[in-house]
């Protein structure tokens, strides 16, 4: 059982970051601090909490990540350069803070300082995933670089943790390759099993059965299993409503997480000072992503935005540093400043990623000018064409928009979305869509919007996408009539104040076309029309 401190620090620790403005995950790091200050034991099932959030974790990223991602220079050339730069760069740092007396460096050898830097150039694929899960950003253009480039530095990890431990995987690891002939059965029972508590049990199943726990029988890390797991399920459309339906399960396990780091240990003074120093190089870590993002073809905000999400150091330097501590390669006060710098990192970067537009607006001016004709074709001007409609947003509300609106007033509508595998699903049924971020704003700039564009309707899933869109619209002095849906009744306000002109609540609407069509089967006239 976990003692009820642990419950009572997570949630008031939430409550205060959110009160704050910051990332609920925040407060859980500061939460299991102050456990740590006060002595609580962490319990032995909150690790397990942890670890099963983690590996849920990365099985959802699975689930929504097209292989043709990692395929891509930039990608996989981007985290290669820079974790090669960074490693070299810190180690250099290290020498010197090792020649000027830094005690804790002191008697730690060249080799050593290699690893330790080696770990520190890896960014949190937990944390920077959260992030962009709660922004509804993880299809956006820099959240897919960003979670390419994470996904390519766990494959250099579990390349690392398989060298390290000195044993090679199991000759029966060769056998896993079958999972890939195996993957289109798996689909067709996801298919069948609907979308209720049997779709999460075979999800969860999937992820530490399968995943996790086949291929830590074999000798690979459990965690890139689950990945792998998703990767295979990811082609099929159910594998998006499957990652949603164990949304809030992940969300919930990974509170373990966050409380387990800050749970670790409790710093001295002279650890902490040295904690501090790693996080205040940091910038030098966004700088260095920024520089090798640049030499790709890409857009200054894709890159200095997937800078800042990756602005931060991962869980796994406390996996290398264990073991360079078990090894007795390093001093074990250093586990103690590894977790401690990781748990900062997240909440400066934290801090980054919530005042991350602004600052792409007040550095990008700053930037070398970008050739467009060298950009990709999603990075170029995008023209709306004959469009009388755009309709932002087409997951199942904003398809339905796009239908009525084309059948029975007879518009010309264009729909925007982030998610490319949506976009180009839907092109081949006959959509006139066109991919877009509606929260970037330099997705307004490339917008050609045509006289011809009557009104835009705002059917994002996300309610601050919505708002940033309005904005956008309103500062442009959008001529024509904008429309927006809600989930929430307290979405409502917010939206109207900013210059909607019809603001929808789903459920309401939903319901009330559902009465208006059961009393028109009926035979029953309203009210309204009796009165008339």
């Amino acid at each position: 059982m976990i003692d009820p401190a642990i419950i009572i620090a997570a949630f008031l620790g939430g409550l205060v970051a959110l009160s704050l403005h910051l990332p609920p995950l925040v407060g859980f790091l500061a939460g299991g601090f102050v456990l740590n200050f006060l002595d609580v034991e962490p319990s032995p099932l909150l690790g397990t909490l942890a670890d099963v959030g983690v590996t849920l974790l990365l099985f959802t990223i699975g689930l929504k990540l097209d292989i043709r991602t990692l395929l891509r220079r930039d990608v996989w050339g981007g985290a290669s350069l820079h974790m090669l730069v960074s490693t070299l760069t810190l180690v250099a740092i290290f020498l010197i803070l090792k020649a000027v007396g830094l005690p804790l460096l002191a008697g730690v050898a060249p080799t050593t300082l290699l690893l330790l830097s080696f770990a520190l150039s890896f960014s949190s694929t937990v944390f920077v995933v959260k992030v962009l899960e709660k922004r509804s950003e993880t299809q956006a253009a820099y959240g897919r670089l960003a979670i390419g480039v994470l996904i390519m530095q766990d494959i250099f990890a579990v390349a690392f943790l398989t060298v390290s431990s000195g044993t090679l995987p199991s000759p029966w690891a060769l056998g896993l390759v079958l999972l890939i002939p195996l993957a289109p059965a798996l689909r067709a029972l996801l298919d069948r099993l609907g979308h209720g508590e049997m779709q999460m049990l075979f999800g969860i199943l999937l992820a530490l059965v399968l995943g996790y726990a086949l291929f830590e029988a074999v000798g690979i890390k459990g965690d890139l299993g689950a990945l792998l797991i998703g990767l295979l399920l990811a082609p099929h459309p159910a594998g998006q409503t499957l990652a949603r339906s164990m949304f809030s399960l992940k969300e919930l396990l990974l509170v373990g997480f966050f409380l387990s780091l800050g749970l670790t240990a409790l710093p001295s003074w002279e650890q902490l000072g040295v904690a501090m120093l790693l996080v205040l190089l940091l910038p030098l870590k966004s700088l260095l992503y920024q520089l090798v993002f640049m030499r790709f073809r890409m857009r200054h905000r894709t890159s200095l935005l997937a800078s800042l999400s990756l602005t931060n150091y991962s869980e796994f330097g406390l996996i290398v540093g264990a073991i360079a501590v078990s090894a007795g390669w390093l001093p074990a006060r250093w586990l103690v400043i590894l977790s401690l710098a990781v748990a900062m990192s997240f909440a400066v970067s934290s801090l980054l990623n919530a005042f991350s537009e602004r600052l792409y607006r007040r550095i990008e001016p700053r930037l070398p000018a970008i050739d467009t004709a060298t950009l990709t074709s999603s990075d170029r001007p995008i023209e709306v064409g004959d469009a009388e409609a755009v309709v932002l947003g087409m997951g199942r509300i904003g398809r339905s928009a796009y239908r009525r609106l084309q059948k029975v007033y007879g518009l010309q509508v264009l729909g925007i979305d982030s998610n490319p595998k949506s976009v180009a699903r839907l092109s081949e049924r006959g959509f006139n869509i066109l991919e877009g971020d509606a929260v970037d704003s330099d997705f307004w700039d490339k917008l050609l919007m045509s006289p011809e564009v009557r009104m835009v309707v705002l059917a994002m899933p996300h309610h601050a996408g919505n708002l940033a869109a309005l904005k956008q619209l309103r500062w442009r002095h959008f001529p024509g009539r904008i429309t927006a849906v809600v989930e929430y009744p307290e979405e409502i306000e917010p939206i109207r104040e900013l210059g909607a002109h019809a603001v929808f609540h789903v459920y309401d609407e939903a319901g009330r076309a559902l009465a208006d069509s059961a009393a028109e089967e009926a035979g029953i006239d309203s009210k309204i029309s009796q009165l008339g």
